[in-house]
């Protein structure tokens, strides 16, 4: 009888056990609490981002396209920084100080390290300004800098010198494109950099499957304060709709750029929010005015009066954001609202292009990527154009494709748009419309005009801000009249988020933070 029992109590034992094994959940969940008190749901740890293209490159140098900046947001830090009002703020750098007209000295943190273990010292500021500087893509945004007098005072002092005074300095190096770099890494990854970067940021680079996404973890030895989510991913996701439909249903937590046509379905959704703000952006339809009929300014101003410009951005954007009235955007510090547009004007169209030998027309291509509004505005256009005998093709380039024709100077007309990221009128003109910024700079347009760049020189040498207005005013009226551009939407930025997402808020500049970000 005793060993009966015994024998129970262990079928008991053994019944129990399989019981709590065949309940349990092989290690992919956390095991229920066994205490008294109910457990909360488990914190979701991973944020998903959609956004309409993927990075060109996560190397700062590389690149200054806006769905590269926005991970890169996440990996690097700058000296400076510039909040959501556009104020700076200390970033690596704790303090600074104005040496003299050409000189500023900057206090680093301490304590911080790289991504690979390293310490942050002066040596990472210089190594990373000195190869900023030799940058195709982005030289322009640190070019007033004088690499020859760059002093690396101790290991968390520098001074940093320009070859002449340049006023927008301190808002230059709160830039994504100055994110501070490992000269270790660099090294390292040689030309594969791009796809392996470090940096000092709040979270570190995982892996990218080219196209589809880019995922980061957060970096556990990041010296200010750790994001609550683990990972990041961002997911590439062109088209407007699917990137809302993924939003509803869950498949994303942020999408970035919700199209104009989608802003009631996500206003109307008790699970979303509509975040909208004004942002330093404007979009434009380019000339190449290097090559011909685009080199004679009649030809350019034809197209201009040919076009009914106001009413194809309101039908396109669905009264998000608005026509532009000029090359910068009216939150621009000097920008010029008052220029006068050219109006819808037929007839003064076919009388230019009469002028300049073309009454018969001519044949064009219009470039645009596949940005679901451009697109729209590349087939009215289009459309337009064939009342004066202009017959233009559409042609939608891949991304980086896009980015590479139209830097070499391969387009006729093209589609596009620049953010004026440091809020000073000298980012959002001199690398545009600088006769030494042609090709992959910025100036797309090949644009050259002797007077533009004799004023964008003042503008940027002179510390009087009455001076600067000045300069930037006149050139605004010469490109008006010049017509390189033809000025086409002043931006704005919508957002949407789930309503457990917390703590996001856009940047005008268009990088957004998501270290701030938790999940209720």
């Amino acid at each position: 009888m005793k060993n009966k029992k015994i024998t129970l109590l262990l079928s008991l034992i053994l019944m129990v056990a399989l019981i709590a094994v065949g309940c349990g959940n092989g290690g992919d969940e956390p095991a229920p609490s066994t205490g008294g008190e109910e457990t909360p749901a488990a914190t979701k740890d991973v944020l998903i981002v959609g956004q309409g293209a993927d990075a060109v490159s996560l190397d700062p140098h590389a690149t200054n396209d806006q769905p590269s900046s926005r991970v890169s947001k996440q990996i690097y830090e700058t000296l400076v920084n510039q909040n959501e009002s556009m104020e700076l703020q200390p970033g690596l750098a704790e303090s600074w100080e104005q040496v003299d007209d050409l000189t500023f000295e900057f206090k680093l943190k301490q304590g911080v390290k790289f991504h690979n273990g390293e310490d942050f010292t002066a040596e990472d500021v210089k190594f990373t300004l000195l190869r900023a500087l030799d940058s195709a893509q982005i030289g322009h945004i640190v070019g007033s800098i004088n690499g020859d007098a760059i002093e690396v005072v101790d290991d968390y002092t520098i001074r940093i010198a320009t070859s002449e005074p340049f006023a927008p300095l301190l808002s230059h190096l709160a830039h994504t494109a100055t994110g501070m770099l490992n000269q270790t890494a660099v090294e390292e990854f040689g030309e594969d950099y791009g796809q392996n970067p470090v940096g000092t940021g709040p979270y570190k680079f995982d892996k990218w499957m080219s196209g589809d996404s880019i995922e980061l973890v957060r970096f556990d030895e990041f010296h200010g304060d750790a994001p609550a989510i683990e990972r990041v991913i961002f997911r590439n996701i062109p088209e407007n709709t699917n990137r809302t439909i993924e939003l509803e249903t869950g498949g994303i937590d942020i999408a970035y750029d919700i199209a104009p046509t989608d802003v009631e379905r996500v206003e109307s959704n008790s699970d979303l929010v509509l975040q909208r703000s004004p942002n330093l952006a404007t979009s434009y339809i380019g000339f190449n005015a290097a090559k011909a009929p685009y080199d004679d300014v009649r030809v350019r101003q034809a197209i201009n009066y040919a076009l009914d410009m106001e009413s194809i951005v309101n039908a396109v954007y669905k009264g998000v954001g608005s026509p532009a009235k000029g090359v910068l955007g009216p939150n621009v510090w000097a920008s010029n609202q008052d220029l006068e547009g050219y109006g819808y004007d037929v007839e003064k169209a076919k009388e230019l292009l009469a002028e300049a030998g073309l009454a018969d027309g001519f044949s064009t291509t219009i470039w645009t990527n596949d940005n679901q509004q451009r697109m729209d505005i590349a087939e009215i256009v289009q459309n337009q154009l064939k009342a004066v005998n202009i017959n233009a093709e559409v042609q939608v380039v891949e991304w980086g494709s896009y980015l590479d024709g139209t830097a070499a100077g391969e387009h006729d007309m093209f589609i596009l748009g620049w953010v004026t990221v440091t809020g000073d009128p000298d980012y959002g003109l001199y690398p545009l419309f600088h006769s030494s910024q042609h090709g992959a700079a910025g100036n797309r347009t090949f644009y050259s005009n002797a007077r533009v760049d004799e004023l964008l020189d003042i503008g940027r040498k002179s510390v009087d801000p009455d001076v600067r207005e000045e300069a930037y005013m006149e050139v605004q009226q010469i490109i008006r009249d010049e017509a390189p551009w033809i000025f086409t939407w002043a931006g704005e930025d919508l957002a949407g988020v789930r309503s457990n997402v917390k703590g996001f808020q856009q940047h005008p500049a268009g990088h957004h933070k998501i270290f701030t970000v938790y999940f209720e």
